[in-house]
């Protein structure tokens, strides 16, 4: 039964409210806004509740500063009353308005716009949607969902709200301080807690901890990865100051950013210009406790300080590290610490930077995690399908022939008017429009020009004075430039923090170009609240490029990108958005499924694309894939399970892509090399870290004993590794006989203690110089990788991250298998613990080679919470393993689900999800037995929808 409550003569809300509060057997409310003057209005109700004993849980918040604590406190007064308060966020505000009644056999629910005050409940025009609903209606979803939607909020809550309201009045009256007086001025609003002095944002606390727990464990060097944006300098002066180093090296690539840098510092860390020296070779800087410098000027100074002077030195730009004047600076100082700090979407020159840092990264943040940290602002994205007379379908186009066709003065209207349609955010237009060459940036701005719109273009030609020139005209709001069209610029390394819109005006042809052109609008700045970002999509044969950008993951996975395109990338963290018109969606769905991302062709583009970004040259090390945001995932260039590229390493795939490259064709010539390289390349992407853990012991020892290699797999995972770390040993010693001969690494020698050995031809392996390196950065790229996607979180025994992938190899590492594996198809149930207490279920939901009717399983996700699974055909309810199965909780078995839609895709093998575990709560049937399985673990909505049935509309 619904009802429309709307403060009429016949019915306020307050009525309905008042009335309920006191029949109910139990109330809940969630209501953004607390007023004194609402609160007031319901005592009379909530002392009747008190007093007949009629339990309530209210729940109010943060948001926009509007709660008035003193409402609260009245509230907690009553003590069958029990309060919580969200705390709202920059990037996420509290703003829900919804009363429930809880009675003999229904619930009285009243959702819709009015908060607790008294306007609200008596006058204001609002809307209120009453709902009587049953519990024991069948399929009462919205009953259930509203019951944990309310308990999730109240999880999150503060508990100890006497605790924060002391906080929280402070605040509160501070903030209201000018409320009262006649005209006041526009008063700013706040985010709680009200920031008198600049605190550190999440990442920078999050590097901080991490940069001081290297320090604890020995680490003298470390790298910080960090989207554009989000505050590096920042997070530098923050560990400058939790450290207090005697004296302090700044260095950067650039001298532009010398004096921001100083002003950063000398705000975090409140010291006197006298403490701060720039070093220009001229200056003095003996009695300066901070030292800021290019890496020019001290790379020809530098012998004038002492290697020892500087105790703490931080390298901005990091990714140039490897360049000759970081290296002279870097091998002649002896710091106690260094500090390379980089942003993701920068190119590294020659080498592998990671090195130069000993492989310890302290923190990575991609653009995904800054946009849902509010690091960034968020962006609204519009993919508009262009002009359909341009054809470039083409795909052997050169890129002056695309500007041939894309410099049309209809084309040129188009785009303003889709500008006009969907504005900007901002005082003034301040745009950056990417183009495909110098005719045709200079076509636009000149054609932008005549109707109207100020605007210039600017290539890498153009000189830096007349770059910095334009890029202040657009940032002032005095000046009437509105937009710079640019080629060759502004991918990486500008800062123009004030633009407010993007124009993608020529076909994207990498990711990775694509997300740096992305963030250079995405730097925070007062005059601007969002980023609009205008994507003209062509009929271009590459145009599901921007699907893989705009998804953001290293691991090309045709069924999510798909699942993203169709849902409008619906996981975008935070109030970002991206939607594209039908005709562009449907163009890129279409090539999405007709590409064969496994294929050796499209491989060899994807590493074409990169190599591109990466400045031509070849990407030597798999850790180079790890710095542009972006950029491919590596190990698809090899993965055994993709037989196109026939490839068992890197290396073996460079070889088909860098033909006749002598230095290539001397590695992998080295057949003893290849062997060891191709089984450590088995070990990609990592699913555990220990065996590459005990493999990096390699790189600096010939033996080891068990506690050692305990300690160096502790430097990846917490807690208890006894058992993981002694099953890869054992793997090694090739104890099981399921396992590949070639990871015959190790020997164990019986002595006093025992030790550990690598064997010889290993140990010969990694006393050549090529090989080390090669070999290193094989196993750092692998457990960099793992740190990144799982960080150190120790899942137990066994190994299983709920919804990460595994083949049926993976799994013989992570549930630490002790015998032999078989391999399984089709309907498959294995036990994997010694006590027969533990079974994984491995599932295929669309089985294309079940032919025969009698063998076709009606396994379905039946809701985010439930499964149904049907038992081998071997399996009835008398049988032992049936017993297990639809009695699990009696026999204190566990279920682990390892779900997959598709077997194969382009006759390339899929992993399996891994779901997490069930319990058997009913079944029917026998031979196979049809069990409906109760999940531990709610279904992310997203991936739920995953393996839901292909729907043929878009």
């Amino acid at each position: 039964m619904y009802t429309l409550v709307n403060n009429t003569t016949k019915l306020n809300l307050l009525d309905v409210i008042t009335q309920s509060i006191e029949e109910c057997h139990r109330f809940y409310f969630n209501v953004a806004f607390v007023s004194y003057s609402g609160v007031q209005l319901l005592l009379d109700s909530l002392q009747i509740a008190k007093e007949k004993g009629i339990p309530g849980k209210l729940i109010t918040g943060t948001y926009l500063n509007y709660t008035d604590p003193k409402a609260v406190r009245k509230l907690m007064d009553f003590d069958n009353l029990d309060v919580r308060i969200f705390q709202a966020t920059e990037t996420q505000g509290f703003h829900p308005k919804a009363y429930i009644f809880e009675y003999d056999t229904y619930y009285k629910v009243i959702i819709g716009s009015s908060n607790l005050t008294n306007y609200a409940l008596k006058s204001n025009i609002e809307w209120n949607l009453q709902v009587i609903a049953k519990e024991s209606d069948e399929k009462n979803d919205f009953l259930s969902y509203l019951k944990e939607s309310f308990n999730n909020i109240w999880d999150q809550c503060e508990s100890d709200t006497h605790e924060f309201l002391l906080d929280y009045e402070k605040f509160y009256t501070e903030v209201h301080k000018g409320d009262m007086i006649e005209d006041p001025p526009s008063r700013q609003i706040y985010t709680f807690p009200l920031q008198t002095r600049l605190k550190p944002n999440s990442m920078q606390l999050k590097a901080v901890d991490a940069l001081e727990a290297l320090r604890e464990n020995g680490a003298e060097r470390a790298l910080a990865v960090a989207a554009t944006g989000t505050g590096k300098t920042y997070m530098a002066a923050f560990d400058v100051k939790r450290v207090a180093p005697n004296k302090m090296l700044f260095i950067v690539h650039r001298d532009v950013i010398l004096t921001k840098a100083i002003e950063s510092f000398t705000r975090i860390l409140n010291i006197s210009s006298e403490e701060i020296s720039l070093f220009n070779g001229v200056n003095e800087y003996r009695n300066a406790t901070y030292v800021f410098s290019t890496n020019i000027m001290m790379s020809n100074h530098y012998k004038k300080f002492d290697p020892y002077e500087f105790d703490y030195i931080i390298i901005d730009e990091a990714h140039h590290a490897t360049s000759s004047t970081y290296q002279k600076i870097i091998n002649y100082f002896k710091p106690q610490f260094l500090l390379g700090m980089t942003a993701t979407p920068e190119r590294p020159d020659e080498g592998n930077v990671f090195d130069v840092f000993d492989n310890n990264l302290a923190i990575d943040v991609r653009l995904r995690e800054a946009l849902s940290e509010g690091l960034l602002v968020p962006f609204h994205y519009y993919g508009i399908t262009d002009q359909s007379e341009i054809d470039l379908s083409d795909e052997y186009l050169s890129p002056e022939q695309i500007a041939e066709k894309l410099n049309i003065t209809s084309r040129v209207d188009f785009i303003i008017d889709r500008m006009n349609f969907y504005g900007f955010d901002g005082k003034k237009l301040k745009s950056i429009g990417f183009c495909v060459t110098k005719k045709h940036a200079e076509f636009m701005a000149t054609e932008f020009n005549k109707r109207g719109i100020p605007a210039v273009y600017l290539t890498d030609k153009s000189s830096r004075k007349e770059r910095l020139k334009q890029i202040k005209l657009l940032e002032d709001d005095n000046q009437p430039l509105n937009i710079i069209f640019t080629v060759g610029l502004f991918n990486e390394g500008v800062d123009i923090p004030s633009v407010n819109q993007i124009l993608m005006l020529r076909p994207t042809e990498s990711p990775i170009i694509f997300t740096q052109q992305l963030g250079r609008g995405l730097r925070k700045h007062y005059s601007k609240g969002f980023l609009t970002i205008l994507d003209f999509i062509g009929n271009y044969s590459k145009s599901f490029l921007i699907a893989i950008a705009l998804y953001g993951s290293r691991s090309v996975n045709k069924k999510e990108i798909k699942h993203a395109v169709k849902h409008d990338f619906r996981s975008i963290p935070g109030p970002s958005n991206i939607r594209m018109d039908k005709i562009a969606k449907e163009q890129i769905l279409n090539q999405l499924e007709n590409e064969n991302f496994y294929s050796l062709k499209y491989l060899k583009e994807d590493y074409s694309t990169f190599k591109s970004a990466f400045n031509g040259r070849i990407p030597w090390y798999l850790q180079n894939y790890l710095l542009l945001e972006g950029a491919p995932d590596p190990v698809l260039f090899f993965s055994e399970s993709i037989s196109a590229n026939k490839s068992d390493n890197y290396y073996q795939f460079l070889s088909k892509v860098e033909k006749n490259n002598s230095q290539i064709l001397k590695i992998i010539s080295d057949k003893d090399f290849m062997t060891i390289y191709s089984t450590y390349s088995g070990f990609l992407p990592v699913k555990r870290p220990h065996d590459l853990a005990i493999l990096e012991l390699a790189l600096t020892t010939n033996s080891f004993t068990l506690e050692v290699a305990l300690k160096n797999v502790e430097k990846y995972v917490e807690g208890d590794q006894l058992d993981s770390t002694l099953h890869a040993l054992e793997m090694f010693e090739l104890r099981y006989p399921n396992h590949n001969k070639k990871y015959n690494f190790i020997t164990l020698t019986k002595g006093n203690d025992d030790t550990y050995l690598f064997n010889e031809q290993l140990t010969k392996i990694i006393k050549n110089p090529t090989y080390h390196t090669i070999l290193s950065d094989l196993i750092h790229y692998g457990l960099l990788r793992y740190q990144l996607e799982q960080g150190k979180t120790n899942y137990g025994t066994p190994f299983l991250k709920l919804y990460s992938e595994y083949s049926l190899q993976d799994l013989t590492y992570v549930l630490n298998f002790r015998k032999p594996f078989r391999a399984l198809t089709g309907k498959g149930v294995t036990l994997f613990d010694k006590d027969s207490k533990s079974y994984c279920l491995i599932i295929n939901l669309h089985k294309e080679e079940e032919i025969s009717e009698r063998i076709k399983y009606k396994d379905k996700f039946i809701n985010q919470e439930h499964f149904q699974w049907e038992s081998p055909n071997s399996a009835s309810p008398e049988t032992p393993l049936g017993k297990k199965l639809i009695y699990n909780l009696d026999y204190g078995v566990t279920l682990h689900l390892f779900v997959r839609k598709y077997s194969t895709i382009n006759n390339v093998t899929q992993r399996y999800t891994y779901i997490g575990t069930a319990d058997a709560i009913s079944h029917r049937n026998e031979k196979p037995i049809e069990i409906q399985l109760a999940l531990h673990n709610k279904m992310p909505i997203d991936l739920y929808q995953e393996f839901e049935p292909e729907k043929a509309e878009f």
